[in-house]
């Protein structure tokens, strides 16, 4: 599971998911691309749920590229818990995605197998998402 190795604070306010991708919003490592339609919040366990689903497909053929890294620390406080004494312990990892990011990208398989790759691992993601070939210009909502 992906986890930063070490971080300078370990919690951090919520934030916000504002807005469009500007960056990392181009298929640049492989020929095809998954990307996000909606703003969410990807967990490090949905990040290797999707990998697996690829990999599994293609029967570990071609390259994968995960470009999101769930580097956001996500806090919670146990249950039957009072308010106050502090912020909760950190739960789990999160990467912010916005509308527009490439999350993953392919390469050295046929089209037809890697958009059903990318379709099932679409379906272990909380979002929309949509398959792009290299050059294709990742379009609006």
């Amino acid at each position: 599971m992906l986890i930063p190795k070490r971080t300078k604070y370990r919690k951090q306010f919520r934030g916000r998911m504002k807005g469009r991708d500007r960056r990392g919003n181009t298929v640049t490592y492989g020929q095809y691309g998954l990307v996000a339609m909606e703003p969410a919040w990807i967990t490090n366990r949905q990040i290797e749920a999707a990998r697996i689903a690829m990999t599994r497909y293609t029967k570990r053929g071609g390259k994968v590229w995960i470009k999101i890294f769930p580097d956001k620390p996500i806090t919670a406080k146990p249950a039957e818990t009072r308010m106050g004494s502090g912020k909760g312990s950190v739960e789990y990892w999160v990467s912010v995605v916005r509308p527009g990011r490439v999350m993953f990208e392919m390469a050295g398989i046929p089209e037809a197998t890697a958009k059903e790759a990318m379709r099932l691992a679409g379906n272990k993601l909380p979002i929309k998402t949509k398959f792009v070939v290299k050059g294709q210009e990742v379009a609006g909502e």
